[in-house]
This record gives C-alpha cells, sequence and structure tokens, in this order.
C-alpha cells in the first residue's frame, strides 16, 4: 500500500516506522517546512498534521480521491465543511480523536459506566483529567471531548469547561507536562467514594498503529467512516 503522510513529526515519523514494517511503502510526505514525493501516487493518505493545516491538507487529498485517515485534533470547528467536500468528491474519511484500540475499548467502558452511574446523579459528581506532554498544543484533547461526549449524554450537565468550579459543568482538567504519550482518567466522587476508570499510554506506537490499520482498511472505500467501523464495535 501506498501511504501520503500529511504531517511528518513525532506522529508521522512513528507511523512511517509501522507502516514499513507492515510492508507498505511511504510515498509523499508534508510537513510545516516541506514536502517530499509526489501526493497523486498515494492510495491512502493519514493526517497528522498541526491542527491549523488539517482542513487544506485533508482536501487536497479528497480532491484527487485519496482517502484520508485522520488523527489531528483541534480543528472540528470545520468538520461539516470537510464531510460536505468528502461526498462531494464521492472520497472516503475516517476521522477519530485517538486510534490507539486500547483507547476504544475505553470509550465502551466509559459509555456503560455513564449509564450505570446516571440513577446515582444526586450522589456521585463525574470528572475528567487528561495528561499529555508540552508539545500538545490543543486543550482539551480530542480524546478527552470523545469521553465527555458520553458522560454528558447520561448526565443533567450543561455542557463540560475547562477547569470550571460550576456544578452545572463537567469539568475536565488538562495538563501538559515532560513527554506524557496521552492519560485520562474518568472519575465519579462522592461524599464517602470515588470511582475511577483510567487509560494510560506507554507510547505514541499503539496510536501509530491503529492509524495504519485505518489506513489498510478504508483503501477502496468511499464514505464516512469512524475507528469503530474498523474494529467492528458498536
Amino acid at each position: 500500500m501506498k501511504i501520503a503522510l500529511l504531517g511528518y513529526g513525532r506522529m508521522g515519523k512513528a507511523i512511517e516506522k509501522i507502516a514499513i514494517e507492515r510492508g507498505h511503502e511511504i510515498v509523499y510526505t508534508l510537513d510545516e517546512i516541506r514536502n517530499q514525493g509526489t501526493l497523486a501516487n498515494a492510495e491512502v493518505a493519514i493526517n497528522f498534521s498541526v491542527p491549523q493545516a488539517a482542513v487544506d491538507n485533508i482536501k487536497s487529498a479528497l480532491q484527487k480521491q485519496i482517502p484520508v485517515v485522520c488523527g489531528t485534533t483541534g480543528w472540528l470547528d470545520h468538520y461539516q465543511e470537510v464531510v460536505d467536500y468528502c461526498q462531494e468528491k464521492q472520497a472516503a474519511f475516517l476521522y477519530a480523536s485517538n486510534f490507539s484500540i486500547g483507547v476504544h475499548l475505553f470509550f465502551k467502558l466509559n459509555a456503560l459506566a455513564a449509564k450505570l452511574m446516571k440513577p446515582h446523579a444526586q450522589s456521585y459528581t463525574p470528572s475528567l483529567e487528561e495528561i499529555h506532554h508540552i508539545h500538545k498544543l490543543d486543550a482539551p484533547s480530542g480524546t478527552a471531548i470523545t469521553l465527555a461526549e458520553s458522560i454528558l449524554e447520561n448526565s443533567n450537565l450543561e455542557g463540560w469547561e475547562l477547569d470550571t468550579k460550576s456544578k452545572s459543568k463537567l469539568e475536565i482538567k488538562s495538563i501538559r507536562e515532560g513527554e506524557v504519550p496521552g492519560t485520562h482518567l474518568v472519575s465519579y466522587r462522592s461524599s464517602i467514594d470515588e470511582i475511577s476508570l483510567k487509560h494510560e499510554a506507554f507510547g505514541r506506537d499503539g496510536f501509530a498503529l491503529g492509524a495504519v490499520i485505518a489506513a489498510e482498511w478504508i483503501v477502496g472505500k468511499r464514505g464516512l467512516f469512524r475507528m469503530e467501523d474498523v474494529l467492528n464495535i458498536s
């Protein structure tokens, strides 16, 4: 499989390593400074660019009907614009806030926990904490927002807010320190105890592997997809 890497930073290089190990070829790379190779030669594009470049990068591939797998977060105000463009070009697009298989199992556990906790909303207050490396530009993480959405669907809270003290909002704490790959903690606290769910990544390889698996899956398809489609979980 011939792959274009739109964004060639730490994640791009991790994806390159795993893609080559799985027998694929990188035919195009693009970062903030330069590009190398030919985008038109790619069978699929994987976008892990900076947020401000995401929309243009995605459209440049979709315009050539190259399917796109995107893991960049922090650009979702323009998500519908990309969806409309993908449909116009009859191409394929898959966005995930996180490509780790473990994180997607964590999403399912979080959704189940939220449903179980719903009858106990008067006793337990939910909160979220996410910790990432100092190079991550957006806050909160896309993964934290996905987790928050499941919690909010099963509560009377009026949305989420960073470091809020409001009892009507779901609090998300975003911490940036060192080279932490990614840790997410969901907690339900009462006056007598606390229930917690935690996912901690030990490196970038899990994210990179998931992105390559998604790229392998999407080749030859048209439409809009999620990581749940790739993993066949609902």
